[in-house]
């Protein structure tokens, strides 16, 4: 009645919020739900000359491209047809109240067995742009990855001109034997495991490796359209910088977030991060490589220098005259592999389009440092069981704590049945030893403590997280990726973190949202959200070397007041240990 009453004073106020939410109940009906079966399975793939067996899904490596829009329901059926364990994680999906079907194997599930089967359940919910799908279960994502499109609601287009088309770039890595005998066999050393033979582009490592040039990527371009690159590291180990020979590339968006647009020669990607950008055919038509390799800032740490490249090919590129070759299309300038300035440069022109709402007041200021370690030679160890620099095993921790995943039950369903003795919640949330921590670090603190801890979170708390990298063994740029959430990074900076100085430089106003933080190597990363999303979510460092070696902890996050704060029961095929 009230409303009746005003619309004779406000008729246009009236009407507007009258369409708009027309529109959105409209939105939210066209919604829709997306059935799809993925079949873990053995596949032959032929790749640098030789055949392997590899784990794909469906027989696609890549596997399936997933599109869908914001606020669809997705339902996969994963059937488990190879011999080994599997998890699917949905990364980047907030997953809210459906923690079961996160997919981090002893986080959230116990693993599919071998001829077992689970449908993962879940929404998008306002989110829009580019994630993927992988396996979260030992190294089985080298082969087990794919791109998840969400396009905006129906009716409703981009906040930047719409594209004439659209085309997922995933970036691997490959190796020249099986994955998982590869991580094995550096389980058993105590060192770091072989590095890749390749990188590749959608599944194919490009015409700079041996038996490759008939496979290479094409990507097509007409001359004057614009069309959007949807780039995903779905690499296992290295992040990488990306670049588009003679073509620039106008940033709009990162980790399914849009971002305010700006041009750039070349991105880089952490393993996990994903990247929108737009490129026009605005050269002469002709063929150009489109290319990726390292960006490697662990010194004296070996690493695979190789360049993948696909191939950006325009339709009316003139055919060559009979009888000789196509020239071979232009090399674009990648950056130097130990690069540190050019990633700075680009990370620090990310921004959110608009003033975006960070929390302000902080209920939970957490401080982790992460890095590497050494563990020394247990005594009942030999001598091929302690590879590591001077005889030791390689770890890694956060806050001094190397991260262990329980193998009976996984974390979540002992927090949701009250198992004890599955994990403890005694995380510390600042380093046990405050330290130089980017300067010559005391070997006292090399040898991190292990355990299976997690930190606890109040439902809606504001939660500020120092990341700290460490010059332990040595700096790196880790890659952090947390499940469950999407967060504000407010700043970055290098040295040590120094509350006083360096809180004057956060941006409140306007800091890009992403699920994955390249923490700067001998540097740091300060992120912001709302422990909104109850579950538990595993925070960790998206080099799987590392994540093997313990850089990751759980933040348990406990159900708020209601049905609406509380996480779903599990589902009821729920696989068993």
């Amino acid at each position: 009645m009230e409303a009746l009453k005003n619309f004779g004073k406000c008729p246009i106020i009236f009407l507007a919020v009258f369409a708009l939410l027309a529109s959105t109940l409209l939105s939210l009906a066209n919604a829709k739900v997306h059935e799809h079966e993925f079949v873990i399975q053995a596949t032959p793939v032929k790749r640098l000359c030789k055949t392997h067996s590899a784990i794909t899904v469906n027989g696609q490596l890549p596997g399936p491209t997933l599109e869908v829009n914001n606020g669809d329901t997705l339902i996969v059926k994963v059937i488990n047809k190879a011999r080994y364990n599997v998890t699917i994680h949905w990364h980047g999906v907030r997953q809210i109240r459906t923690g079961w079907s996160d997919g981090p194997e002893f986080v959230t599930q116990c693993p599919i067995r071998p001829g077992d089967s689970y449908t993962y359940r879940f929404t998008i919910q306002g989110q829009e742009g580019t994630l993927w799908w992988h396996a979260h279960s030992s190294w089985l994502r080298a082969t087990v990855y794919g791109a998840l499109i969400i396009r905006p609601r129906e009716g409703q287009g981009y906040p930047f001109p719409k594209p004439k088309r659209e085309t997922p770039i995933i970036l691997g890595e490959w190796w020249d034997a099986n994955p998982i005998d590869v991580l094995r066999q550096a389980q058993q050393t105590g060192a770091a495991p072989n590095i890749s033979d390749a990188y590749t582009i959608n599944g194919q490592p490009g015409d700079l490796y041996k038996c490759s040039t008939k496979e290479t990527t094409i990507v097509p371009i007409d001359s004057g359209e614009t069309n959007l690159l949807r780039v995903i590291n779905g690499g296992l180990n290295q992040p990488l910088f990306f670049s588009v020979a003679n073509h620039k590339l106008i940033v709009v968006g990162a980790d399914a977030s849009y971002l305010k647009p700006f041009t750039t020669s070349v991105i880089m990607l952490g393993p996990g991060q994903t990247t929108d950008v737009l490129i026009t055919g605005d050269q002469p038509p002709s063929r150009y490589y489109m290319a990726a390799r390292a960006y490697q800032s662990a010194q004296n740490a070996p690493f695979d220098n190789t360049t993948t490249t696909a191939i950006l090919a325009y339709k009316s590129a003139p055919c060559p005259a009979k009888g000789t070759l196509a020239p071979k299309p232009l090399m674009p300038l990648l950056p130097a592999y130990n690069d540190t300035n050019t990633v700075t440069a680009f990370s620090r022109s990310f921004r959110s389009p608009r003033r975006v709402d960070v929390p302000a007041e902080i209920d939970e200021n957490l401080f982790f440092t992460i890095g590497l370690g050494l563990n020394n030679c247990p005594p009942n160890f030999s001598k091929n069981q302690c590879q590591g620099p001077n005889g030791t095993r390689f770890t890694a921790s956060m806050n001094n704590v190397s991260f262990v995943l329980p193998n009976s039950i996984s974390i979540l369903q002992a927090h949701h049945l009250g198992v004890p003795g599955v994990f403890t919640t005694d995380f510390p949330v600042q380093p046990p030893a405050k330290f130089d921590y980017t300067g010559n670090v005391s070997r006292s603190l090399w040898q991190p403590v292990a355990g299976t801890k997690v930190a606890k979170l109040r439902y809606g708390s504001r939660v500020q997280i120092v990341l700290q990298d460490t010059s332990i063994v040595t700096p790196e740029n880790h890659p952090i990726h947390l499940h469950g959430y999407d967060f504000y990074i407010v700043a970055e900076g290098f040295g040590n973190f120094d509350p006083k100085k360096d809180s004057s430089k956060f941006n409140l106003v306007d800091p890009p949202m992403r699920n994955t933080v390249a923490v700067p190597v001998n540097g740091w990363a300060v992120i912001r959200f709302v422990a909104d999303n109850p579950g538990a979510w595993i925070m960790h460092c998206h080099l799987d070397v590392h994540i093997g070696w313990g850089l990751a902890t759980v933040l348990l996050v406990d159900n708020g007041e209601g049905l609406l704060e509380s996480i779903e029961p599990p589902p009821e095929d729920l696989p068993l240990c």
